[in-house]
């Protein structure tokens, strides 16, 4: 059966306030300056579907909003990069997310209201949309309570129409780190958690221990190491990949997720785990060429003349 969407990505959105430039970190009772500042698209979800759908995939969108000013501006932005949002829920009680992001350098510190996003849950994706999908991506679990203990359903619900499956798990504002992966990765194709992530999940300082307690759990292990690149893992092979390092950062905001749209789109067009792994690297290192996690990326021929000029690459 011809499906619809290439990818369609659950999980949660919101907009984000990026504050640029800032001279030193702010204290209670006193207030610092930003020089610059940019309000855009936000949430790892929603950067990772709208890059996905610049690099020439056909995307669809599975989230739940406010009805408010907010919301209607992701839907807008996400439409203008081609997204289809006719799934995404609406709720007129609820309110939109936002997060705000104060940005230095290569790192960043982040404030989040959860808002419409903490009330997704599993009950709310119909199946005969995640039929329509050949890969299903799911990023933020933490930040999308209403998947608590019930993350491994919806995984299951994905693989059983046929569908390949990833997982970013992002960051746990509680720092609990509460999350069954005996459970969950059986369901996962990909997994794509950062070097931090997979420590705290597994409990191992150590990342080869890390990364032993789980590799057998899922395919394919991704792990995102910022400028030290990314390492992979699959049928006992590690693969270790450098970085795109470049003197033109921006800021970080979203390359982890840029990452996750490079390496998701090499893997559904069958490429070899390398390519997908140094794809995803130059997708990283792009988003930090612009402000926020999508403004690099405006269509695939726009992205590869970046990719050519900045990094020297060519496919």
């Amino acid at each position: 059966m011809e499906k619809k969407y290439d990818v369609i990505v659950v999980g949660e959105l919101n907009v984000d306030l990026i504050l640029n430039k800032i001279n030193g970190f702010p204290k209670i009772g006193t207030e610092i300056l930003s020089e610059e500042m940019e309000f855009t698209l936000g949430s790892s979800s929603a950067i990772c579907a709208s890059n996905l759908s610049s690099l020439g995939l056909k995307v669809g969108f599975i989230g739940k909003l406010g009805n408010d000013i907010f919301g209607r501006f992701i839907i807008d932005k996400l439409q203008e990069k081609g997204v289809d949002t006719s799934m995404i829920l609406m709720d007129y009680k609820l309110k939109t997310g936002v997060t705000v992001a104060l940005s230095y350098e290569e790192d960043r510190a982040m404030i989040t209201h959860q808002g419409a996003m903490s009330s997704l849950s599993v009950d709310d994706i119909d199946p005969d949309h995640l039929k329509q999908a050949k890969h299903v991506h799911f990023s933020s679990y933490f930040f999308q309570p209403g998947f608590k203990d019930s993350l491994h359903l919806f995984f299951q619900k994905a693989k059983s129409t046929g569908a390949t499956t990833s997982f970013d798990v992002q960051w746990d504002p509680s720092e609990k780190w509460d999350l069954n992966l005996e459970e969950v990765l059986p369901s996962v194709d990909i997994f794509i958690p950062n070097k931090v992530e997979i420590q705290n999940l597994t409990g191992h300082t150590d990342v080869e221990a890390a990364i032993n307690s789980i590799q057998n759990k899922s395919k394919y292990v991704v792990i995102k190491c910022g400028t030290e690149g990314s390492m992979l893992f699959y049928n006992g092979i590690q693969i270790t990949k450098q970085s795109f390092i470049h003197d033109k950062v921006i800021d970080t905001i979203g390359a982890g997720d840029s990452f996750n749209a490079g390496y998701i789109s090499k893997y559904i067009q069958g490429k070899s785990p390398e390519e997908c792994l140094v794809f995803g690297n130059l997708m990283g290192a792009i988003s930090t060429t612009k402000p926020g996690g999508t403004a690099a990326f405006k269509n695939l021929a726009d992205i590869m003349q970046i990719a050519k000029n900045n990094f020297n690459y060519s496919e």
